[in-house]
């Protein structure tokens, strides 16, 4: 654990006033999540997916998603190789601890969807052959508004394989001030040291899985889920899935606090990251501030 709190202090010094949401990163790949962050260009998304690759130890791959993008190009393709008189797998980025899913939403759904059993399975199938991921695979896709030139929304299937959703937004003043005076932040991210590894990074995994949620704390969970299928402001409310993927990000934070067992506060931490994304509106209005709503309508038991 104190590898992991010094992972936390060296984001805090390479993406400035963002501790809020490094730690909901974190929490993310402890969980054993997928992360999208959503902005506009510029804000640092890039920079933090590096970050936490650097300071977790992880492999690293980028992919640029474009128009012309096809999903042979992410998760790889069998080559024919005339000596040998057989067909041969190239793997893909796809095949990386940490893949950077650079603008997922300028290529076209189809290719968007060749992430799909990567996310869920942590496999790939091609040619009618399954080849595993590495036991850390963690995706940090970024995407622009859709209201961007280019832009394609994803698909529902899609989104459901994030864990979580996160905005950046702009830096305050005084850390925008130490932004412009401080140095380069690659060179910053050259210099940082790995304070973890894949393998320590599975036995956080492993251990995130063994955090208590008692019986109260589970109540409240399924009355929060409750709260969304019965709102008549949201198309549909949360389904099972959802559940789980909440209850392992409150984990995730519990024990990022040092703790062996959920509090409601955890949920509640987690709770607009990991529902904002699933939830859509009768009216198109804003399914986040619905969400919010709820999480104060509903008291825990």
């Amino acid at each position: 654990m104190a590898a992991l709190a010094q992972a936390q202090l060296d984001l805090d010094a390479l993406v400035l006033d963002q501790h809020q949401r490094l730690r909901l990163a974190l929490a993310c790949v402890v969980a054993r999540g997928h992360l999208l962050i959503e902005d506009l260009p510029g804000l640092g998304k890039t920079l933090l997916a590096q970050s936490l690759a650097r300071v977790l130890g992880l492999a690293f791959k980028r992919v640029q998603f474009t128009s012309d993008l096809l999903p042979a190009d992410i998760t790889g393709a069998s080559v024919w190789e005339h000596e040998r008189g057989e067909f041969r797998f190239v793997p893909g980025p796809v095949f990386a601890e940490l893949l950077l899913a650079d603008e997922v939403n300028r290529s076209s759904p189809k290719t968007q969807s060749a992430l799909l059993e990567a996310m869920e399975e942590r496999q790939v199938s091609v040619d009618g052959h399954s080849h595993p991921l590495p036991p850390v695979f963690f995706v940090v896709a970024t995407q622009n508004p859709l209201d961007s030139q280019g832009a394609h929304p994803l698909p529902e299937a899609q989104l459901d394989r994030f864990l979580m959703r996160l905005d950046l937004g702009y830096p305050g003043r005084e850390a925008e001030l130490a932004l412009l005076a401080g140095e380069d932040r690659r060179r910053l991210l050259e210099r940082a040291p790995a304070r973890l590894d894949a393998a320590a990074l599975v036995a956080l995994q492993r251990r995130c899985e063994q955090v208590h949620a008692a019986p109260a704390l589970l109540e409240y969970l399924w009355r929060l889920l409750a709260a969304t299928r019965e709102s008549g402001a949201l198309r549909c409310g949360l389904s099972p899935r959802a559940g789980l993927a909440l209850l392992a990000a409150a984990r995730a934070w519990a024990l990022l606090a040092g703790r062996s067992h959920v509090l409601p506060a955890d949920l509640q931490a987690v709770w607009l990251p990991v529902v904002g994304h699933r939830l859509a509106c009768v009216d198109g209005g804003d399914a986040g501030a619905v969400a919010a709503r709820l999480l104060d309508e509903v008291e825990p038991a």
